[in-house]
């Protein structure tokens, strides 16, 4: 054997060994990927971020607007300004039971170092809420040098609570709290809320209750609040809600304003509109299911317009127009009727209020309270109807009918 061969066959064997072991890999591993990048990505700081959230309890129920600006990011004058309207609303609203606890984060961590994270919130407006909101906010944050500041509160798919989105102006009485974006909208819906307040106890004798309105800047504000589609609102100048969303004997219900239809109201329909949602406030309709949407509507209307001064032909306008125009309905209005988008949203109203006048004409305004009660407390409607009207829902229908082609003939002859 000579040491050229050796040599020779050293590297051929060595040559089927690498191929070998490479084969091997391939058929084990798959295709060869190279090892990432170990440079560090930036994460969630959910122990700093709850730090941040106990220091604002802290300084909403201490009222102390200069260590809530204190939570800011340095850099951000925003965030600044709108922790220190957070605290000063708090004390103008007189908010009660504030807590903050993180959830879990909701984004990731930007390139300045920003994130969101879904943090659950409680509140009460005391003297007004009888019991705590509870919401699931979101709430921005930035990592600022070896802390965690607090940028914003609200948005995304989570409601946006109206005092938690920067300065409102409040406006309070002994049975009404308002609180809008703007002075004029806090005087003009403050005014008629006031005014509502006996409308509706007239009526219902037994609601000692307090109307809270929220009025937010726009109607694309007021979505944001209330966690609603855009859009949503676009026909509606207000609207009765739970608070956070839940419906539970518990919840808290409070009347939200949809500022672009809203401030365009005549005075008596503006002031219609405002004791007709607090009818719905006071009787809890947002909580009740199995009310039929004529009675719901119908009830709240009735007692918007009992002591408002004008014909039928006013009141009943637009109902009467469309008997007019196409014939008498052939059923009481429910959920098509009432739909947002709808046509003929208002004559469905008109036309519900002619129901329920109808039924306090035939039996009496407490017998239509008292039907309203028991059936919104889960009573067969028709069983009461018979009982204090002697009447079935058909019969009310045929009923409600011929008044309202009596109404549109009328209308016709001008009488």
């Amino acid at each position: 054997m000579s040491p050229r061969r050796t040599w020779l066959f050293g590297g051929a064997l060595t040559a089927l060994v690498v191929v070998a072991l490479v084969a091997y890999l391939l058929a084990r591993s798959g295709p060869y990927v190279a090892s990432p990048s170990t440079g560090s990505v930036p994460e969630p700081d959910p122990v700093g971020a709850a730090h941040a959230l106990q220091q604002l309890e802290d300084a909403v129920t201490t009222r102390d607007g200069h260590a809530a600006a204190g939570l800011a990011p340095g850099d951000d004058p925003r965030a600044v300004d709108l922790l220190s309207a957070v605290v000063a609303n708090a004390d103008a609203l007189h908010v009660g039971q504030f807590t903050a606890r993180y959830v879990d984060d909701v984004s990731a961590v930007d390139a300045a170092r920003r994130w969101q994270a879904a943090v659950d919130l409680t509140w009460r407006f005391d003297g007004f809420d009888r019991d705590p909101v509870h919401e699931e906010v979101l709430v921005g944050f930035e990592e600022s040098g070896s802390r965690v500041g607090i940028t914003s509160f609200g948005g995304g798919d989570r409601r946006s609570p109206l005092w938690l989105s920067g300065p409102v102006e409040v406006r309070r009485s002994q049975q009404t709290l308002v609180l809008a974006s703007t002075p004029a909208d806090a005087d003009l819906v403050a005014a008629r809320a006031d005014a509502a307040v006996p409308v509706v106890s007239d009526v219902l004798r037994q609601w000692r209750g307090r109307l809270v309105v929220e009025v937010p800047a726009s109607e694309a504000d007021l979505d944001a609040t209330l966690a609603a589609d855009p859009g949503t609102y676009a026909n509606i100048a207000a609207v009765t809600a739970s608070v956070d969303g839940t419906l539970t004997p518990s919840s808290q219900v409070h009347i939200f304003v949809n500022p672009e239809v809203y401030d365009d109201l005549e005075p008596v329909g503006g002031q219609v509109v405002m004791s007709h949602e607090a009818v719905h406030l006071a009787t809890g309709a947002p909580l009740t299911s199995g009310v039929p949407l004529w009675l719901l509507e119908g009830f709240a209307d009735y007692v918007a317009l009992h002591e408002v001064d004008l014909p039928i032909t006013t009141t009943a306008s637009q109902i009467i127009q469309q008997v007019k125009r196409g014939g008498v309905p052939e059923h009481l209005p429910g959920q098509a009727e009432f739909d947002e988008n709808a046509t003929h949203l208002g004559a469905a109203y008109e036309s519900a209020w002619v129901a329920c006048q109808l039924l306090a004409h035939a039996g009496g305004q407490d017998a239509l309270v008292r039907l309203y009660q028991q059936v919104s407390g889960g009573q067969d409607l028709d069983r009461q109807l018979r009982r204090s009207f002697g009447l079935t829902e058909t019969g009310l229908t045929a009923r409600w009918r011929q008044r309202l082609q009596v109404l549109a003939a009328r209308s016709s002859d001008g009488t």
